[in-house]
């Protein structure tokens, strides 16, 4: 019998009932997800499924960049930010901008680091072969941009609402409207992926990916707070979001630590 919404409901009420549980008798809280999360089928299929590779960095310390992408700041174009000019017509969709502060656990800026987004365009479809929905295509959006936060921290995108989209980890399973960020350190081991939702959305409850950070703090975190002061007139309504990379504020992370 197919696992229905209804079924993944009471999961997920019964691994929130757990949690404030183990904390009400003592454990601490917990701001990332646990990885065997029995809502979110899927997440089984990221598992890694041979053991870790190690590398002797007693031996050569620089062995793991080696073998790792490299980026100057020289590889940022001037539109990289600016996902509604892209192409040469414009994107279909509401248009928003989206900035923020990257941040330690101190609250201080963190500079100069590489910021990549991607998402759904406004019919809630990925620009890749591998996607799976049936929504329109926008031939003037693929969903992906980058930034490099400044003196104070700040990020600053402007892109298209991204919409919901159905997905297969049950029946009646849709994902509410988000968009996926990527942070690099100074180097692409320390990368950290993450994603910012909308306030609001009806579809918060049901998405057991949102919901398997059961820390409701952690959790609130996530979401983005409108922002009339970034909403430029007549052109795109504004959100903040800031990141945290660590300390007991830190914006939760797809691999945690």
């Amino acid at each position: 019998m197919p696992l229905t919404q209804a079924d993944v409901d009471r999961e997920i009420a019964a691994a929130h009932a757990a949690y404030e549980k183990r904390v009400a008798d003592g454990a601490p809280v917990e701001h990332h997800p646990r990885r065997d999360y029995a809502p979110y089928r899927s997440s089984v299929l990221r598992h890694p499924k041979r053991p870790l590779v190690a590398i002797d960095t007693s031996r050569d310390p620089e062995l793991v960049e080696l073998h790792s992408p490299a980026f100057g700041e020289r590889d940022l174009a001037e539109a990289d930010n600016d996902l509604t000019r892209q192409h040469t017509g414009e994107p279909i969709g509401e248009r928003i901008t989206v900035s923020g502060r990257l941040l330690d656990r101190h609250g201080r800026p963190v500079r100069g680091q590489l910021i990549e987004i991607w998402q759904a365009n406004s019919a809630g479809r990925y620009a890749h072969r591998r996607e799976q929905h049936d929504a329109p295509l926008d031939p003037n959006f693929t969903g992906a941009g980058r930034a490099l936060t400044d003196a104070e921290g700040r990020y600053h995108f402007t892109t298209v609402q991204p919409g919901p989209y159905p997905w297969r980890n049950h029946v009646g399973a849709w994902r509410p409207a988000h968009i996926h960020f990527s942070v690099f350190g100074s180097a692409f081991t320390q990368r950290l992926v993450t994603q910012m939702y909308f306030p609001n959305d009806p579809l918060f409850p049901y998405d057991p990916i949102l919901q398997s950070v059961t820390d409701d703090a952690a959790r609130q975190r996530l979401v983005a707070t409108y922002d009339h002061s970034l909403s430029v007139p007549e052109f795109s309504l504004g959100y903040h979001w800031d990141i945290v990379l660590d300390g007991p504020a830190a914006t939760w992370t797809e691999e945690g630590r």
